[in-house]
């Protein structure tokens, strides 16, 4: 049995640890927006933080994460209260057909994370191992610094009080 914390809940699996841990996501717990892309770590939709680090889950079997802190972009917000990247992204009309996009806010998350305040070349930098063929690049750039602006000025809020 492989136990971890899946989007802040202990879950367990009894799947084999090879099993990809995309394929446990989707098919055992139901956690259909980590997209399956190109099943060889090349397009960046498979993107899971895994203890804070974005990782690809198409070739990564589920016995890796065992005792770890697995994130998909479920456990980063809900519709009621959306990650400051996830309002972004609306606001800046940053997605076209939305494929990629589940993996671009994880790997986003985890830049902010890491650098608070990055600039455009860090969030290109960052952003650049995932395939986005929407041509919105420019979009997912504004709205990555914009939710890091906006991550800053509410943290800076809740410091005055």
């Amino acid at each position: 049995m492989i136990n971890f914390t899946l989007n802040g809940h202990s879950v367990w699996t009894e799947l084999p640890d090879g099993v990809p841990l995309i394929d446990v996501l989707r098919n055992g717990f139901g956690l259909l927006r980590t997209r399956f892309g190109c099943g060889a770590e090349q397009c960046g939709s498979c993107m899971v933080l895994v203890d804070g680090r974005a990782t690809p889950s198409c070739m990564l079997g589920v016995g890796a994460v065992a005792g770890r802190l697995v994130q998909t972009v479920e456990g980063l917000g809900s519709r009621g209260a959306p990650h400051p990247l996830q309002s972004a992204f609306l606001i800046e009309q940053a997605g076209q057909c939305g494929y990629c996009l589940s993996g671009i806010l994880i790997s986003a998350a985890a830049l902010l994370a890491a650098n608070p305040e990055p600039d455009e070349a860090a969030v290109r930098s960052a952003l650049d191992k995932h395939l986005c063929r929407c041509g919105s690049h420019n979009r997912i750039v504004r709205a990555v610094l914009r939710a890091a602006r906006e991550m800053r000025a509410a943290e800076r809020a809740v410091g005055k009080h």
